[in-house]
């Protein structure tokens, strides 16, 4: 019997993966719901249930004892490519998002992806801070808001969304600041 390090057929693993399957749907639903409020809302409703399997994978890992190094990397990687997906979507359409907030929030993901990468190489382990979850969780309200506003015509969810993507947005850049301090600390620390 596989070790949990090893199998990949946990069911925290298995929700990773169906958040990553969801991935396709939301784009394909997000290509076709402008001006079609049922497919905006189907949309929506993708990325809710996807987004919510990022809360019991975690909890059902670390419940069941279940951590995987698998799961440890998929998990904030199905959670980046789920995000930057819809980001990339909302783009184009109208009242969308800017170019410029998904350039950023895309850049950041990835630089401290790289960067958490370059602290493995080197032995040293960039702990996930506080503020990664409340990121994440803040970047798919505003999304899932910024989706809705394209299903309803009794109420207008656009500027809740970019209230709320702005909070992300600023939160997203202090994270990201704070992963590279704690990097370059752990750089300059003299050996004991």
């Amino acid at each position: 019997m596989p070790k949990p390090e090893t199998d990949f057929r946990t069911l925290p693993n298995l929700l990773t993966g169906t958040r990553i399957a969801a991935i396709p749907v939301v784009v394909l639903l997000l290509r076709f719901a402008q001006d079609r409020p049922v497919v905006a809302f189907l949309a929506a409703l993708v990325f809710v249930v996807a987004g919510a399997t990022d809360f019991f994978d975690g909890f059902l890992a670390r419940r069941q004892r279940l951590v995987s190094r698998f799961g440890k990397f998929m998990d904030p990687l199905a959670d980046k490519l789920l995000v930057s997906a819809v980001l990339i979507m909302l783009i184009p359409m109208r009242d969308g998002v800017p170019a410029w907030m998904a350039f950023i929030i895309i850049g950041r993901e990835l630089a401290v992806t790289g960067l958490r990468g370059l602290a493995a190489a080197e032995g040293t382990i960039l702990a996930p801070d506080r503020w990664g979850k409340t990121k994440t969780l803040l970047q798919m309200l505003a999304l899932t808001a910024l989706i809705l506003h394209h299903s309803s015509h009794l109420f207008d969810f656009y500027w809740l969304g970019m209230a709320l993507l702005w909070l992300a947005l600023i939160i997203t850049v202090a994270s990201g600041v704070g992963y590279f301090l704690a990097f370059f600390r752990q750089q300059t620390r003299p050996e004991a």
